[in-house]
């Protein structure tokens, strides 16, 4: 009876959140039959196997939905193969640098092993990863990889802005993936009860579903990575509770190569030539592709110490934007010093400055081949008027931000 009681507050208080929140178990099913029957998805679908008649397709899919009861056994049965293959086929592989979360001490918890879900080392712990964002879908994808064979029990649920969820079938199936939707483009009163909804789900997620969240610390990418915490992150986190059950951890994501890159930079002149330029729904769409399938070298994932290790260091007398400006420094300060730098970082800010001081960190052969990629980046870009030397400087200051963000958070 006390079962059935608990179960029944569980779905009362779950239910608040049923306009963000992914799905639950039991509407795995009922999820994978309407995207099943969603015609813009079977058109997706047939382009990876178009020599297979519909039916068939959806049978093979029907089969392999066998015995999936809930999202994590729909991340491991599907979307890990899929980015197990991204990872082998478009990067020169992707490392987890876990170490500061099995070395810290665990201040205001449990240990692991006892019946607290947030607690230090893997088994039983439940965070929520902060992280620096470099690709629209697979920050959390590779992420959710590297947590498994790790040996974590769990993966991360994740926001993504509904301005990403273009079709009913990718809002279907993000929310099979562990997605809840931030919504953007509100009214400042609209915004102020979304960021309170999302706040509470967050806690609720950690704390009572004993689930990870994964959030990027700013909305949108940094466009020139550069990459720095907004205040008002933090400060939607702190409104479903006290930020120290969240279990912050600080996330730094080092790509060698961004593929986006070009893309970054044609957006920038599109910007300086029209100031009203905004994207287009296509170019959503492009930069997730491009991000997806484009080569990006050696990825690095690298965890700093919990917050909650020195959360008690900032200021809680500070006024309020005060305290939460304190707090976001200093996660750029971790962030910033778990970047893993790559030669490609010291050539182009030698690039940038026109000088050879870091030149220790590279060789010839490292700088024909950085030189042979910007050429071909650049290439890639159709503007008319294209400015390539505007171009050259904004992809060489994406390469050389993180060198410069590492060397002054030491």
């Amino acid at each position: 009876m006390a079962d059935g009681n608990h179960n029944s507050q569980f779905s009362t208080l779950n239910s608040q959140f049923d306009e963000i929140r992914p799905y639950e178990a039991d509407e795995m099913r009922e999820a994978f039959e309407a995207l099943l029957s969603d015609r813009q998805f079977n058109v997706v679908m047939k382009g990876f196997a178009p020599w297979l008649p519909k039916s068939l397709r959806n049978g093979l899919l029907r089969l392999a939905f066998t015995g999936i009861k809930t999202p994590l056994d729909f991340q491991k049965r599907f979307m890990k193969p899929v980015v197990k293959y991204v990872m082998r086929k478009h990067t020169d592989g992707c490392s987890f640098d876990d170490s500061a979360l099995q070395t810290s001490p665990r201040r205001g918890g449990l240990q692991p092993g006892d019946s607290s879900p947030i607690g230090g080392g893997r088994e039983g712990a439940r965070y929520t990863f902060v992280s620096n964002h470099r690709d629209i879908v697979l920050d959390s994808a590779f992420l959710d990889v590297l947590l498994i064979d790790a040996g974590y029990p769990t993966t991360v649920e994740i926001g993504i802005g509904d301005n990403l969820l273009i079709y009913p079938w990718i809002k279907r199936l993000v929310r099979m993936n562990k997605a809840f939707t931030v919504r953007r483009g509100l009214t400042p009163h609209e915004m102020l009860r979304s960021s309170r909804l999302m706040s509470s789900y967050i806690h609720h997620a950690v704390t009572e579903k004993h689930e990870n969240i994964w959030i990027a610390q700013r909305e949108g990418r940094a466009k020139d990575s550069s990459d720095h915490t907004q205040e008002s992150v933090l400060k939607m986190l702190a409104m479903g509770g006290d930020l120290s059950e969240l279990n912050i951890v600080p996330l730094t994501i080092s790509y060698e190569y961004d593929p986006c890159d070009y893309l970054k930079a044609q957006e920038f002149q599109q910007k300086r030539d029209n100031p009203s330029f905004k994207k287009s729904r296509q170019d959503d769409l492009d930069n997730m592709r491009t991000g997806i399938l484009g080569y990006k070298g050696r990825v690095t994932y690298c965890c700093a110490a919990p917050v909650n290790t020195w959360l008690d260091q900032v200021d809680r007398s500070l006024p309020k934007n005060e305290y939460f400006t304190a707090l976001a420094r200093r996660m750029d300060r971790e962030i910033h010093r778990g970047y893993r730098l790559y030669p490609c970082n010291y050539i182009a800010a030698d690039l940038l400055e026109g000088a050879k001081d870091r030149a220790a960190h590279y060789t010839a052969d490292d700088e024909r081949r950085f030189e042979q990629y910007l050429n071909g980046q650049i290439a890639k870009i159709t503007l008319p008027g294209k400015d390539e030397p505007f171009l050259r400087q904004h992809i060489l200051t994406m390469y050389a931000n993180p060198l410069y963000n590492f060397n002054a958070a030491q």
